[in-house]
């Protein structure tokens, strides 16, 4: 039986393997309810982590009528900033783009937390990472 997720050398078409997980944020961690509000996705073949954040402010309210928008937006950027390297990613500025991506997807019980890690194959990340945040997210 033949996986349809698994290549062989020379079956990727060209593409590269890349990994992603959502970001989710959890409004009232107790209750375990969460809207999708970004995607992260790692291709090690290119040297590429990224991360978009779309928060939908109306499904968040919907959900918890007191939650922290403003926090939340502020820990979405700072997960943009992680990706993006350099000296906004602080701590981080100086890892390198796995080590960045895995710290990102650490299981965390925090209103803004990473889903399970997924993998794809993939000619652009960039665009990629793109097509996801359409795909589930916005």
């Amino acid at each position: 039986m033949t996986e349809r997720h698994i290549t062989r050398a020379g079956q990727g078409g060209g593409r590269d393997v890349y990994e992603y997980a959502l970001v989710r944020v959890v409004p009232r961690v107790e209750r375990g309810e969460c809207i999708n509000a970004g995607v992260l996705v790692y291709c090690r073949a290119k040297g590429y982590v990224g991360a978009r954040t779309h928060l939908d402010e109306a499904r968040l309210l919907a959900l918890d009528p007191e939650a922290d928008v403003a926090g939340v937006r502020a820990a979405l950027g700072a997960v943009e900033r992680v990706c993006a390297g350099g000296e906004a990613a602080g701590h981080a500025a100086g890892d390198d783009p796995g080590r960045r991506f895995r710290w990102l997807v650490a299981p965390r019980s925090t209103v803004v937390q990473p889903g399970p890690v997924h993998t794809g194959l993939t000619h652009d990340p960039v665009a990629e990472t793109e097509r996801l945040l359409d795909l589930l997210v916005r």
